[in-house]
């Protein structure tokens, strides 16, 4: 409309008037109406009897469906593939505000049934929004994108040049496999999904469509609001990714976070050193690891059934980013006692923790989860395809980053993907309001990309929790909550109050 003659916007008006009151809604000049007027078959969710996942939103008294969408959305007329959804009415229809899409990260995680939790955490919210939870395009119960990969990680590159070559080697036979899917790959973008979602936002018959994100969640967030800046209304990104780095690479900067929460860990485990018996101070504590570092690189650990050589050790150390509560330190001690035994040359039991991650390590990625998380990173941002722009880029961070820097900088599929993507990476920059929050030891998206985002997000409040060392902090949701978080993000939801400013949270997490 910007830029027309007054009296034609106002024709356009009158017809946009006249057709919402005989029940038409305007043709779409881009081939999009029979996408967003699109009726919605709602059904129960359970798919069979042991489909426990569509049990559990069924008993919830949930409503499933699929919509259609472009496979290709400059091509609108061309192939389509179906995207799942759940959706919880809000439980005070009375006091309905609009509907909350969530979705928890990932990438490819699928979200139909995690709506649940939501309304468990924060009944409040649910009360005034219908849930809906989308499994992303070619994720979970959406037409899906399954390369049949026999393993579900390249791993770390381990110590030397031959450890790296065979995960090049791994790296290149997954990224053949999902050549089958070559049609497909270019269209599994995040700012594809974003476009499922407004597709989701008018089938819906919605003006606005809020959202929570986390994660991942909060970079397609910021890319819905930067392709439909007006149709967002209440937006929450939960520990932002940098929107500047988003892609194959983007773990390459947790190294400082990462070895800053291992650290936190290490003072806990010292203060319980009778129990864990892996050293009374941090230092000593950090020594026991790496003695189980030292001990893999000459031999792989026997560990019950399972072998733990330098490709897989670093995924198991990753866990340590699984939260900063007592439960959770507790248990990644348990298992490091497990492996520093097992350096010993001590015969050893895996804690069930321990043995489920394993197995799932030697597992293939039977129904393709991985496979699509991937396609989405590749899709969204090309890699660079030299294996040797890997390699140097490990062995100068050897020294700063001896546990983590070869895997979080190791290559991936996407350096051999069989397709390109279809379209740039999404520059974004914006004015739309919204609410951010996060923590400074975030060691999944750490903090000084969440302060790019939110710079880069002009309209946007940031809520910090300081001193706690998690991924994610609304709501309990994957991590333990905060009151003062959970204040900030309810208010703006419910009755839409940004902070006036910036603002931070005390918090005591275990490592202090």
């Amino acid at each position: 409309m910007r830029g027309r003659r007054t009296a034609v916007a106002g024709t356009v008006t009158a017809v946009l008037a006249c057709a919402a009151v005989i029940g038409v809604r305007p043709a779409s000049a881009d081939g999009m109406t029979r996408f967003h007027q699109q009726e919605i078959a709602w059904h129960r969710c359970q798919s069979g009897p042991g489909d426990t996942t569509g049990k559990e939103l069924d008993d919830a008294k949930a409503q499933c469906a699929e919509v259609t969408v472009p496979l290709d959305y400059s091509r609108p007329g061309g192939r389509t593939i179906k995207v799942a959804m759940s959706r919880l009415t809000a439980t005070d229809p009375a006091r309905r505000r609009g509907t909350l899409l969530y979705n928890p990260g990932g990438p490819g995680v699928p979200a139909m049934s995690l709506t649940l939790l939501v309304k468990k955490a924060a009944p409040a919210v649910a009360a005034r929004y219908d849930l809906i939870g989308m499994d992303p395009r070619f994720v979970g119960r959406s037409t899906p994108l399954n390369c049949a990969w026999p393993t579900i990680a390249v791993g770390s590159a381990g110590p030397d040049r031959r450890t790296f070559d065979r995960g090049v080697a791994l790296a290149r036979d997954l990224a053949a496999r999902c050549g089958r899917h070559r049609d497909a790959l270019p269209y599994a973008s995040t700012r594809n999904t974003a476009r499922d979602m407004d597709v989701i936002r008018a089938a819906l018959g919605e003006p606005r469509l809020s959202y929570l994100g986390s994660s991942y969640g909060t970079y397609l967030g910021a890319v819905y609001l930067q392709l439909f800046p007006r149709r967002a209304d209440r937006v929450v990104l939960d520990s932002a990714v940098n929107t500047d780095l988003f892609g194959p690479d983007l773990t390459s900067t947790q190294g400082p976070a990462l070895a800053a929460v291992l650290e936190n860990w290490a003072a806990w485990t010292a203060r319980h050193h009778r129990r864990y018996r892996l050293g009374d101070s941090v230092t000593a504590v950090l020594a026991a690891v790496n003695r189980i570092d030292h001990a893999v690189t000459r031999a792989p650990l026997k560990v019950g059934r399972h072998r733990v050589d330098a490709r897989v050790l670093p995924v198991i150390l990753f866990g340590v980013t699984a939260g900063d509560s007592e439960e959770s330190y507790a248990g990644f001690a348990a298992d490091l006692r497990v492996l520093h035994d097992a350096a010993r040359g001590l015969t050893v039991t895996p804690t069930p923790t321990l043995d489920a991650v394993l197995t799932g390590l030697s597992s293939p990625d039977a129904d393709g989860s991985v496979s699509a998380q991937t396609a989405i990173m590749c899709a969204d941002r090309a890699a660079p395809r030299d294996p040797e722009t890997y390699y140097r880029d490990i062995q100068a961070h050897r020294a700063d980053e001896p546990l983590f820097g070869p895997l979080i900088r190791n290559i991936s599929p996407c350096s051999f993907w069989p397709a390109a993507p279809a379209e740039p990476p999404t520059a974004v920059r914006n004015s739309v309001p919204l609410l951010m929050v996060g923590t400074t030891g975030d060691p999944g998206t750490p903090y000084e990309g969440q302060l790019v985002t939110h710079r880069a997000l002009t309209g946007s409040r940031l809520v910090t929790l300081r001193g706690a060392f998690r991924h994610t902090v609304y709501g309990g949701l994957f991590a333990p909550r905060n009151a003062c978080i959970d204040t900030a993000v309810n208010r703006y939801l419910i009755e839409g109050v940004l902070p006036a400013r910036d603002t931070t949270c005390p918090d005591s997490p275990a490592g202090t």
